[in-house]
């Protein structure tokens, strides 16, 4: 009898949660917050075609990746910016943690990005490139991440922060950079 208790207290227990239900997703609930997170980019021509999809709001674009620690310090400010002005702009990421290793696939890094994201609430646009991060900063003539590209209403680059030409100490913010210059387009 105390068997059968226990059975039908951890059935119930699951099926309130969810996790009993076919249609629950497989994800952890915090997951299924994310708003996407994508695989299926393979060039910067691809990323500038989401981005392009918006075409009327301002995009703020974040390349960003794991294993850069101000990229993961800066990360939030992107979240809140989504939180703050999430009816004006569209706020998207570009993970660049894929480096082109054959033996680690775009795939492997998965699980950590969507962590990650899970962890920040990032529910943006998120996508994971698939294209080795050292030949995408060539094509785009960038030196490193965090770099963060501001379009404007019209779908072109109004503004690309990155830490390319920065004074020692003296990196881009959200707070002090980013914020308000989106805030300086939303008013024009």
């Amino acid at each position: 009898m105390l068997r059968l208790s226990a059975v039908f207290v951890l059935t119930f227990a699951l099926l309130t949660v969810g996790c009993g239900s076919p249609s629950a997703p497989h994800l952890p609930p915090a997951a299924a917050n994310v708003a996407r997170v994508t695989l299926d980019i393979k060039s910067w021509d691809e990323t500038l075609a989401l981005v392009a999809e918006h075409k009327g709001k301002v995009v703020v674009l974040d390349l960003w990746s794991t294993a850069c620690d101000p990229c993961m310090e800066e990360f939030p400010h992107l979240v809140a910016l989504h939180k703050q002005h999430g009816d004006k702009i569209v706020c998207m990421s570009a993970s660049c943690d894929y480096a082109g290793i054959k033996s680690r696939p775009p795939e492997t890094y998965r699980d950590q990005v969507l962590e990650f994201l899970t962890k920040q609430n990032a529910t943006i646009q998120n996508v994971l490139l698939n294209v080795d991060s050292d030949k995408l900063f060539v094509a785009i003539d960038l030196a490193s991440i965090p770099a963060v590209y501001v379009f404007g209403t019209d779908g072109t680059v109004a503004k690309r922060f990155d830490n390319d030409n920065a004074q020692p100490g003296d990196h881009f913010t959200y707070a002090k950079d980013i914020v308000p210059f989106v805030e300086k387009l939303l008013a024009q």
